[in-house]
């Protein structure tokens, strides 16, 4: 008989304690610590699903002799062959593709796409295991490499199994986004058992579990999504997905403040996390590695979202900057615009800051911005005043950037008060200067990280004048003048908005 404990549990942060607060001791919300029953299976007990021998977990453990600890040196780097998931975009977040075993969670907003972008996903592994079944029929031995970066694997389906909606509704999502194939298996089911049930009777090439607080085990108390069931569900996967080395896609949900919903130690437990982020007024999507045991985790995947699914941006250069680029004869410069070079990433992104100035007939001037730091305008704007003589104080300020874009590191500063000097004075920037530099409280105009990789892209897309901070060591970039400014009215003067 499964013995009972009491426990309370936060259902904000994922907090468990034995004894009840009124305020959560670890994220200080009030009214979130609740009661709840864990049933603790007996020891060496294992969830058992229909059709399937119960086994425990130490069955999945290796044996002494594998288990031993050897010198570092003696052990092999066997070569593991990953498997591309069709999206290159993807394929770099993760390190390189999908490590078999592994665990992987995607957690985003509501609607943001999460789904979509796993069930192409698994329409392209689909679709590359059926070409490889071909090729292998007709004799003509291993699969050829593919432009794609699909890995060849010995297993014949792809499994997804959704918690959320019906076997024909992703039949209907699936023939939208034209990821119908024969190898693509569907199930539709919450329960815990089962699911590990149907990955070990078809041991799939990859299986995908959508979502993780859809899923229900028996063997525990605890409502769908709660802190109990999440734990159980994760660790339940985990260990048969290393167990019988196939790789596990889990969607997460998120809280309101957009961290990933259930126990803190959830993200502890899967091998990769993944953001997939986005504005639901643009179609642009970006998928961030926030952990990774197999990669780095400072990629980012740019994606864009549309009615037939979802296809990767491998260039996003173009999506920030309006009109035909520094290089178009037809678009003449206008005043309050200014381009600078952001890193995200190992990327280097072009964002275009667009900013209005108008008289204020309001008591306590408007600030309204999107895509920049708040909190960095008002400084900017005292700055503008103190060093530079340019009071913007008593007007209205629309700072803004182009297609959802993030100009929000302190890199952004330098064309930030180009657009509003620009902007103020009437006068414009010329469309082929771009301006990088963080800008301090003293009107010094401050280096910023990995510059030369910055103006090399700046260089590529065109431009042919940098108004940048004085450099450590000297830089040159081919078809690109460097116009050093140490000053905040030295940049100014350099951009031609100087009052």
């Amino acid at each position: 008989m499964a013995k009972s404990s009491v426990q309370y549990v936060c259902s904000e942060c994922g907090w468990n304690g034995t004894k009840w607060y009124g305020r959560c001791p670890e994220c200080g919300q009030w009214g979130t610590v609740e009661e709840f029953h864990e049933a603790r299976p007996a020891a060496g007990s294992h969830t058992a699903a229909p059709g399937r021998t119960s086994r425990t977990r130490s069955a999945a453990v290796p044996d002494t002799a594998r288990a031993a600890a050897k010198p570092i040196t003696e052990i092999g780097t066997e070569t593991v062959e990953r498997l591309g998931t069709g999206f290159s975009e993807f394929d770099r977040v993760l390190g390189g593709g999908v490590v078999p075993g592994s665990v992987t969670l995607i957690a985003g907003e509501p609607g943001i796409g999460k789904s979509t972008l796993l069930l192409q996903t698994a329409g392209n592994i689909a679709r590359a295991v059926a070409e490889d079944q071909t090729i292998n029929a007709a004799g003509r031995g291993q699969s050829s490499h593919r432009s794609s970066g699909l890995a060849s694997t010995r297993a014949h389906t792809v499994l997804y199994i959704s918690g959320e909606e019906s076997q024909a509704q992703v039949r209907l999502r699936a023939t939208r986004i034209n990821a119908v194939e024969p190898n693509l298996l569907l199930a539709a089911t919450t329960d815990l058992a089962t699911v590990l049930g149907l990955i070990e009777q078809n041991k799939p090439a990859l299986a995908i579990v959508d979502s993780a607080q859809t899923i229900v085990s028996q063997e525990v108390d605890g409502i769908s999504g709660g802190s109990t069931q999440v734990r159980e569900v994760a660790s339940a996967l985990i260990d048969t997905a290393k167990t019988l080395d196939i790789p596990v896609f889990l969607v997460g949900h998120v809280t309101k403040d957009g961290s990933i919903a259930g126990p803190r130690t959830l993200e502890h437990l899967v091998d990769v996390v993944c953001q997939f982020e986005g504005d639901s007024e643009t179609a642009l999507r970006m998928l961030r590695a926030a952990k990774n045991r197999f990669g780095p985790t400072d990629e980012v995947g740019c994606f864009d979202m549309s009615g037939e699914g979802i296809e990767e941006v491998t260039d996003p250069a173009g999506l920030f900057l309006s009109g035909d680029g520094p290089e178009s004869a037809n678009d003449a410069p206008v005043e309050g615009t200014c381009v600078t070079f952001t890193l995200d990433g190992h990327r280097s992104l072009p964002i275009e800051v667009q900013a209005l100035v108008t008289n204020s007939v309001l008591p306590t001037p408007r600030r309204a911005v999107n895509g920049v730091d708040p909190s960095r305008i008002a400084m900017l704007v005292a700055v503008l005043y103190r060093h530079s003589k340019l009071n913007l104080l008593s007007n209205d300020l629309y700072i803004s950037t182009i297609a959802g874009g993030q100009a929000k590191e302190p890199g952004s500063d330098l064309a930030i008060v180009g657009a509003l000097a620009s902007a103020a004075t009437s006068k414009p920037i010329a469309r082929s200067t771009c301006a990088i530099g963080e800008i301090s409280l003293t009107g010094q105009v401050r280096p910023v990280p990995r510059m030369e990789y910055r103006l090399r892209e700046a260089a590529r897309l065109g431009f042919t004048t940098a108004v940048i901070p004085p450099l450590r060591k000297p830089v040159h970039v081919d078809g690109l003048k460097l116009v050093e400014a140490s000053t905040l009215a030295d940049a100014l003067h350099a951009l031609g908005v100087r009052k």
